[in-house]
């Protein structure tokens, strides 16, 4: 099994090293038109080799794009008009919407498997990829529908190898969802930093933050490159996550100005109901391993 990587950062690097180690791929084969990510992958050996955009498709099994979301709109369908008839491809962009309604009546659209890989960290390139990113994460799958069985068996096959957990939904379901859960923390690490950076004593405030404040604002260290392509494409969809937010920062500053005490403590409290839901008792997904189960949303 031959698997072409395109675009060598941390999540294509990432997945690259969890392939090896779980023995999918005969052959990693790094596209990158960074040739210094280019090099540094094959120092790391995070690839087997490098290869030019058409060889590195034309000779691939699997097609992982895992470049910025703008760059997935144009390569995209350059790819699905390169590949072989049998080639499964899949991305691993934050948006989707976009994405697949750029390629929805090519001739190949059924080799095309929207995925969206939900787990990262705030650092790029070549180095900061590593094994286990992935380990019992989430993978939303979208539109699966339109993608013929054999490429959504194999693409499932290479995520499940990675020890991901398959979600299904619609390509807007998951925009909408990931703006809450993805697309906001970075915007709000973004202006957390900003308003730090604003203030006359910043440099006493770096000098005394916490984990507290470096665990909030870890995400205003992730690349413009990346997220800037996110929030566009996912505009919409954005703006209304942020609206809610700004409703619920004034909550607070209306409880602190009215000296409330009381509604400055159920805020709290309600927010604390967010431990059991992250510990799943509340959860409305369904998580199973089994490549022959599929996960929905209720």
């Amino acid at each position: 099994m031959k698997v072409t990587i395109i675009g060598l950062g941390l999540i294509g690097g990432s997945i690259a090293k969890d392939l090896r180690k779980a023995n999918f791929a005969t052959e990693l084969i790094g596209v990158d038109t960074n040739l210094q990510h280019v090099e540094k992958a094959l120092e790391l050996g995070i690839v087997d080799r490098s290869a030019n955009f058409l060889e590195g498709v034309k000779e691939a099994d699997i097609v992982v794009l895992a470049i910025p979301v703008d760059k997935i709109i144009t390569q995209l369908p350059l790819i699905l008009d390169t590949i072989n008839p049998a080639t499964s491809v899949t991305d691993v962009g934050s948006t989707k919407k976009l994405i697949c309604s750029t390629v929805e009546n090519h001739p190949r659209r059924g080799n095309y498997v929207p995925a969206h890989p939900m787990s990262g960290t705030e650092n790029s390139g070549p180095e900061a990829a590593v094994e286990g990113l992935f380990q019992e994460k989430i993978c939303i799958v979208c539109d699966q529908e339109k993608s013929r069985p054999q490429h959504i068996a194999l693409i499932e096959k290479m995520y499940h190898s990675i020890g991901m957990d398959i979600a299904y939904m619609s390509s807007d379901e998951q925009d909408h969802t990931t703006a809450h859960v993805s697309h906001l923390p970075h915007i709000t690490a973004f202006a957390l930093a900003n308003a730090v950076m604003d203030t006359n004593d910043r440099n006493i405030i770096f000098d005394l933050a916490s984990g507290g404040f470096r665990s909030t604002a870890r995400l205003a260290k992730s690349s413009p490159e990346m997220w800037g392509p996110i929030f566009k494409q996912n505009q919409d969809y954005v703006v209304e996550s942020l609206a809610i937010y700004i409703k619920h920062l004034e909550e607070f500053k209306e409880s602190l100005l009215n000296k409330d005490e009381s509604k400055m403590y159920k805020l709290m409290k309600n927010a604390n109901r967010m431990r059991d839901i992250l510990n799943g008792e509340n959860s409305n997904l369904v998580r199973k391993k089994s490549t022959t189960t599929k996960m929905y949303t209720k």
